[in-house]
């Protein structure tokens, strides 16, 4: 039987003890801030990110994973008996971490390597990782996984209200013309994945307070439509009293749903900017 393993990159925001006992691995994500280099995740705290950010004369940036960091984690891995390893990354479509880690995969010998798309990022992507290595742990097949990990990409969804769109426009996550227009109208867009899995304006309202709104309207009509419990996060980029109050009213409005927090890091957070706030759901993994 084979001996998988987990590897995904730090957006995926887990805690050390959330995989403490599990067989998953974690490749960091280098960003640049006021001329400095940081692996997100290691040696720098999202406070002090943003911080730096506030500081910087220059617009901070990511790289993807370093591939051979990548690849030393699948050689330590293979010393330690795992013969599969299944690379779970954020979504190819904002990061080229997926396509270099699956044109290196025929290089790393002695080993199964497969190569699976999140279509997301951040706690949603994390949630699949922890599925797996859950899975993993207690002996499931590849083939069990991934068709777990199937089923529960299809029920994700996200949207998310940012401060500023010129960050999004800036990284190339987002059309000029739909930053310019967020701009000059001063309006507050909700932001998406796509049928595409690209980032896109859903819709655009006027104030915060009808952001907020329009995303329970949204979230309200998605859970009376699940056939399943959800599980959701409120996701935040250096607002967190703010979160855990809007935390607080969703439980209380919507009790059958377990709602918890998590927060974009660093990286994400360059591309977003500080003071972006969103709210994340699919079924929930633990209550089929």
């Amino acid at each position: 039987m084979s001996k998988i393993a987990i590897v995904t990159d730090s957006t995926a925001y887990l805690e050390p003890e959330q995989i403490a006992g599990l067989p998953i691995r974690i490749v960091t994500t280098p960003l640049v801030v006021g001329g400095e280099t940081f692996n997100e995740g290691v040696d720098i705290t999202p406070e002090e990110f943003y911080a730096k950010m506030r500081a910087a004369k220059d617009f901070p940036h990511t790289s993807q994973p370093r591939l051979a960091d990548v690849l030393a984690v699948h050689a330590e891995l293979r010393q330690s008996g795992f013969d599969t390893v299944l690379n779970i990354y954020l979504s190819k479509t904002i990061s080229g971490i997926h396509d270099t880690v699956q044109a290196a995969a025929s290089e790393i010998k002695d080993q199964h390597v497969v190569v699976y798309d999140s279509q997301i990022t951040v706690i949603l992507m994390g949630e699949l990782v922890l599925t797996a290595g859950k899975m993993a742990a207690a002996g499931a097949s590849l083939e069990a996984i991934i068709a777990r990990l199937d089923q529960l990409r299809q029920t994700m969804n996200e949207y998310f209200i940012v401060n500023d769109l010129m960050h999004l426009v800036r990284g190339g996550r987002l059309s000029n013309t739909a930053g310019m227009l967020g701009s000059m109208l001063h309006i507050k867009p909700l932001l998406t994945f796509d049928a595409t899995h690209k980032i896109v304006v859903a819709e655009k309202v006027r104030t915060l307070t009808r952001a907020y709104t329009r995303v329970e309207e949204l979230f309200a009509a998605a859970i009376t439509q699940a056939p399943h419990p959800l599980k959701v996060w409120v996701i935040d980029a250096g607002i967190p009293n703010e979160a855990a109050q809007w935390q607080r009213s969703l439980q209380a409005e919507f009790p059958q749903a377990t709602i918890e927090r998590s927060y974009f890091g660093p990286a994400i957070t360059t591309h977003i900017g500080e003071k972006a706030i969103a709210l994340a759901w699919m079924q929930d993994p633990n209550r089929d």
